[in-house]
This record gives structure tokens, sequence and C-alpha cells, in this order.
């Protein structure tokens, strides 16, 4: 991340999820770009409601998984509590927008696999209600790249789920 962002004072601002593992590489980062993070909850991964803390068996035994046509964001996925697609997806894109209304230059998010999908239809611009069928997976410890270009300010993915500095970093 350090290659990716000028080390000639340059402003960052650092986004968290408040979840325990995410929150550990938020300050990881934060301390190498000499910032604090700033934790919001909204970040967070999808609530599968009571399947919280279950062995995944559990939840799939329960999962109802979306109609491949039809209602997707509303979707009852079967688990009580669990919280729905249009949901999930309205508290990021909330608090995206409240992201991107700061000037800072460079913004990083660090955030959840699921949760990115969210994140990058917002920088995108996609109307939620089309996000149904989007799905931006990445591993644990991937980088996405979002990039706008100055003259256009087109945004782009510049890059996708990048693990090429965990190769590195294990060849170390």
């Amino acid at each position: 991340m350090r290659a990716q962002v000028p080390d000639d004072g340059a402003e960052v601002e650092l986004f968290s999820s408040d979840l325990q593992r995410t929150l550990r590489t938020a300050e990881e980062v934060a301390e190498l770009f000499g910032v604090k993070p700033f934790v919001d909850r909204r970040l967070r991964e999808k609530s599968y409601g009571e399947a919280g803390g279950k062995p995944q068996e559990w939840l799939d035994r329960r999962f109802v998984p979306p109609p491949a046509v039809g209602e997707r964001m509303d979707h009852d996925e079967g688990v009580e509590g669990s919280e729905t697609k249009d949901a999930w997806a309205q508290r990021i894109y909330t608090a995206m927008d409240e992201i991107l209304h700061n000037p800072c230059e460079h913004q990083i998010i660090v955030t959840h696999g699921g949760s990115l999908t969210f994140v990058v239809a917002s920088w995108i611009k996609m109307p939620i209600e089309l996000a149904g069928y989007a799905s931006f997976r990445a591993p644990s410890g991937s980088i996405t790249t979002l990039g706008e270009d100055d003259f256009f300010h087109n945004r782009q993915v510049l890059n996708l789920s990048d693990t090429r500095h965990l190769d590195s970093a294990q060849a170390a």
C-alpha cells in the first residue's frame, strides 16, 4: 500500500470496520501512514443474525439462497435476524457517501470480503436496486484500488483483490 500512496506528505484517511480482525489490519496500515483509523460499524460484514458464532454448517443447513431471477435484495435467507442484502447495501452505501464527501486525496477503507461488493458498487455509482447480482469478492488481506481520472471524472476499479503483496511477504 505504501507504494500506491506517495510518501511526500500526501493526505491520507483510513476507515475501518469495528470488528476485531479488520480493526487489527487497519491499525497496522494506519501506523504505516501515521494516521488514526476512523472506526465505522457500518463497514461490517453482513449480519447473519442468530447464526452469529455458530458453525458454518449450522448456517448452511438453514440458508435459503436468493432466486436466480426475481427479488434478490429483500430476499429472506431463512435465518432469524439475518440482514437482507438491501439493508447491508444501504449501510455500506451510506458510509461510502460520507467517506467520499471528505475531500481527502487518498482514502483507505479496511472492510470485509463480502462488504467489498457494495464499496465498489457505491464507488462506481451503481444504483442499489441494480446491485442484486453484483459480487466483487476478495480474499483476506487483498487490496482493491479504486480511482477517478482528473479529466472525465470516471470512476475506475484499477485493481480488484490483488494479493501479490502477500506472496512477497511470504517469500521474505
